[in-house]
């Protein structure tokens, strides 16, 4: 028996993290691999069984992790967003939620052959969409303009609203011969104020905690982790499912008070949230019975339908009347709707109970729940990108740069990459290089690399690259760090640091890639011994920037020759329009038809200027 437990809980371990990096590898949402895996492992091969693993313990373990998922999402809203989405946000978590919830329950009545009770309780669970879905797409798509802040709102704050909702249907048809209005009026107020004040009080506990110094470094993460803990627990037992609003509450106070740091909390919930999702998906999806994958008819085909081409439309274009939003705008926004862990989570407790107390039916609740999971993953996984591209608010495989400096050279290079008619934006500290960079036509941004909501104040949309060329090499392995969940460690390059005290800049490079480990570095860019330095004597000496089409009969050692080999190849562009960035790992061999752009130093029949 123990060897079978612990067998079970390895396969949920390996499973899910398996999940998680296909999902990565291929570019398939993962939360579909987790619920295929779940469902084989479970229901379908029996080789997990999550209720033999943790019995009564099942439930209480989803959901802690859920509450610390929802913890992590409320860490991510921030109240500079708001400002700009906060009203359509607003509309869509009560307007909106109240059209689904309506139109939900319709259709499940009309279609699945539940009661009234079932019905209305099944389209507050569907209200939800959940941050642990919407999150990992909105990263891939990178939406332009309002519609990202406002999924990404929608998706967090909507979770505890729905579960508020969820359980007030579940008060109403088990406890009939209540006061309806009374009974509303309690469960909103109590969950409300409740969810609030725990949230509030536990984040102003742990402020006090970091501000003061009261842990040391090493403890920090994990008083925070017992403070959401606490928070759920304590708000649940005092209300029903309050508890999700209060973690998220808490999470909201902490990423916008200006007292402490919370940045090496956040890294530290990131993580942490990636194992919770692919331990707690796979749990809930292998406690799937075979009758319940059995029990999906047709009905549950066109339920799905009408969620996706009537329920979710509706919501949106009600809650967007009159708003700024483009009809673009509202089309992407009517096609994004994936449930996540919420809903599961949320319909497992719910039918559990209910079948606790003999209600006829309940079990088709879970069945379905994730039957609509899987199908709005799919769907909009597969979909959402392309609808993205052809409206025209975000780029399928966006080949845009980030530039991080801000010096002539750097504008330079922004301007070379401009003109091939890639996105560029370049972001410095310095206020006279980006009014520099306005004036030479180079769209550019003042911030800091250093501050917290760096990532927050920069518009990414067609932008896949990052280029930190500033100075410092600290500035630009922080760069690095900040970027790497955007665009994925294989697209963000920094410069080679620069020699320290008579090293010479091999020594230097191997030097430095001691000193940092290398996780928080990026590439080198345009090669070991590209250093600041280098690159800023050779524009002054009058290097400039060249572009040269390869073809059969000119090839890139001809181009070379052409320079006396005073020739850095800094990007290549194929025929198909494809932009690389040389670094240190690059061969430089490209085959005709490629586009050559390098830094060259000129012949002296040739002009000077940059081309």
């Amino acid at each position: 028996m123990i060897e079978h437990l612990l067998f079970s809980l390895s396969a949920v371990a390996v499973l899910g993290i398996s999940a998680q990096w296909i999902g990565w590898r291929f570019s398939i949402p993962s939360i579909l691999l987790l619920l295929t895996f779940g469902i084989v492992a479970g229901p379908v091969t029996g080789v997990i069984n999550p209720g033999a693993m943790l019995g009564d313990l099942l439930y209480p373990v989803v959901s802690l992790a859920v509450a610390i998922i929802l913890f992590e999402g409320g860490l991510s809203l921030s109240l500079k967003e708001f400002r700009e989405v906060g009203v359509t946000v607003a509309r869509l978590v009560t307007v909106g939620a109240a059209v689904s919830w309506g139109l939900s329950a319709v259709l499940a009545k009309a279609l699945l052959g539940l009661d009234w009770g079932l019905s209305v309780l099944f389209g507050a669970v569907l209200v939800v969409t959940g941050p642990t879905v919407i999150m990992p797409m909105l990263r891939h798509i990178r939406p332009s303009g309002q519609t990202g802040p406002i999924l990404k709102w929608e998706g967090i704050v909507i979770d505890p609203i729905g579960a508020m909702l969820a359980v007030l249907v579940f008060q109403v048809i088990t406890a009939p011969e209540e006061d309806l209005f009374n009974l509303i009026t309690a469960v909103l107020l109590k969950t409300a104020v409740i969810g609030t004040l725990v949230g509030g009080a536990a984040a102003v506990a742990l402020i006090q905690v970091l501000k003061r110094e009261w842990a040391p470094d090493y403890l920090q993460n994990p008083i925070t982790v017992m403070l959401v803990i606490s928070a759920f627990t304590g708000a649940n037992l005092m209300q029903h499912e309050s508890g999700l609003l209060a973690v998220t509450v808490m999470g909201f106070a902490l990423a916008n008070q200006k007292q402490v740091s919370v940045a090496h909390i956040i890294e530290f919930k990131e993580n942490l949230q990636v194992m919770l999702i692919a331990t707690i998906f796979i749990l809930l999806a292998a406690h799937l019975k075979p009758a319940d994958l059995t029990g999906i008819g047709f009905g549950a085909f066109v339920f799905l339908a009408g969620l996706l081409f009537i329920v979710r439309p509706a919501s949106v274009f009600a809650s967007t009347l009159g708003s700024s939003l483009t009809n673009k705008e509202r089309l992407f926004l009517s096609w994004m709707a994936p449930r996540g862990i919420v809903a599961a989570a949320v319909a497992s407790i719910f039918a559990l109970r209910l079948q606790e107390i003999g209600y006829e039916g309940a079990d088709l609740l879970v069945a379905t729940t994730f039957f609509v999971i899987i199908g709005t993953v799919t769907i909009y996984g597969l979909t959402a990108g392309k609808l993205a591209s052809k409206l025209e608010i975000t780029k399928a495989d966006p080949e845009g740069v980030l530039l991080l400096g801000g010096k002539p050279w750097v504008r330079a290079i922004a301007k070379a990459l401009k003109a091939e008619g890639y996105s560029v934006l370049m972001v410095d500290n310095v206020r006279a290089h980006v009014r520099a960079a306005k004036m030479e036509g180079v769209p550019a941004f003042y911030a800091s690399v250093f501050s917290e909501n760096i990532l927050e104040q920069v518009e990414l949309s067609g932008i896949g690259k990052l280029l930190a060329l500033d100075a410092n090499d600290d500035v630009n392995s922080l760069a690095a760090l900040h970027f790497a969940p955007i665009f994925g460690r294989n697209q963000i390059y920094q410069l080679s640091p620069d020699e320290r005290s008579g090293m010479s800049v091999v020594e230097e490079t191997t030097h430095a890639r001691e000193e940092h480990n290398l996780h928080l570095r990026g590439r080198i860019v345009f090669g070991e011994k590209v250093t600041h330095g280098l690159m800023t004597v050779r524009f002054m000496s009058g290097w400039v920037i060249k572009k040269t089409r390869i073809t059969e009969e000119f090839d890139f050692e001809d181009h070379k020759h052409h320079y006396g080999g005073d020739v850095m190849p800094l990007f290549t562009i194929s025929e198909a329009g494809k932009l690389q960035v040389v670094n240190a790992e690059s061969k430089t061999k490209p085959p005709p038809g490629t586009t050559v752009i390098s830094l060259v130093k000129p012949r002296k029949e040739e002009p000077a200027e940059t081309e």
